[in-house]
């Protein structure tokens, strides 16, 4: 398989979890694309880019094609068999897809489409579910969802950066908040200011890295502040990764307390945008 040869041991790990969950492509027999985390379809096929695999080596586009299999007419992406769809699981789907290669699809104009016509008032993405019960909190969109919708649209060159404004300033503003908020309760506080890799979940270096893709972003001072306080954390000019899923202990390239090279490509692809 076509990667970068100083990874192929965790290629090798990440292949070896396959049929954990009981079907093939680390899904469930009924496709539940999210089931098995961290070795789910979604996250296994992101680690696997991540590790410079060819998205047209066999085993991605199939894992594409499962993917599809789960789209619906109106954009959404039915990663579970049963239950609402939720905007995170619909954007998680697409930025998958957009990394192998998709983003020009028919399926995916329809996905963007549906997600600029699904935004909440504040501008970002919210998902109708209110585990932790009903505040003035949750009245406001979801930060990590709209982070990874965020990180989908950068796929997307016929959509102006101007049009997603909104969701860069909710996101902005969040980093004053702090906060937890949005129905699920995303906040900004230890957890959040740990250096995660591969990027997951809602944390300061993806938080820093895609925003860093919006010009409305790019000179803000709540950017900054946050750019400087990841920049901070730097050894000898490396990332250095400080929480990892714990199950993905023993993957070179993202091992705790230790730098990583392919997140350190990331950080450089920050500091490029902002030179731009």
């Amino acid at each position: 398989m076509n990667a970068q040869k100083q990874y192929a041991a965790d290629v090798e790990s990440i292949l070896s979890h396959r049929f954990d969950n009981g079907g093939d492509l680390w899904t469930t027999p009924d496709k539940r694309l999210i089931k098995g985390s961290p070795f789910s379809t979604l996250e296994c096929t992101e680690y696997l880019l991540e590790l410079g695999v060819d998205p047209e080596e066999p085993i991605l586009r199939d894992a594409a094609h499962l993917i599809l299999s789960t789209w619906q007419e109106d954009g959404r992406f039915k990663v579970y068999p049963q239950g609402a769809v939720y905007p995170c699981q619909t954007v998680h789907a697409a930025r998958t897809l957009c990394r192998l290669g998709y983003a020009d699809d028919h399926r995916l104009k329809k996905t963007f489409q549906h997600l600029l016509d699904t935004r909440y008032t504040d501008g970002g993405w919210r998902c109708n579910k209110f585990s932790f019960g009903r505040g003035p909190e949750t009245e406001y969109s979801n930060p990590l969802p709209t982070l990874v919708a965020l990180d989908v649209f950068r796929y997307n060159n016929c959509i102006q950066a101007e049009t997603l404004d909104s969701a860069v300033d909710f996101l902005l503003e969040h980093w004053i908040i702090r906060q937890p908020i949005g129905p699920c309760h995303y906040g900004i506080g230890t957890l959040f200011m740990q250096v995660e890799y591969p990027f997951r979940t809602y944390n300061l270096f993806y938080y820093v890295y895609v925003l860093s893709f919006y010009p409305r972003a790019q000179k803000d001072g709540r950017f900054l502040d946050a750019f400087h306080v990841l920049e901070s954390k730097l050894v000898d000019g490396q990332i250095v990764i400080e929480r990892i899923a714990p199950r993905l202990k023993g993957l070179s390239f993202c091992e705790k307390a230790k730098p990583s090279a392919l997140a350190t490509k990331r950080y450089h692809e920050i500091t490029r945008n902002l030179q731009e």
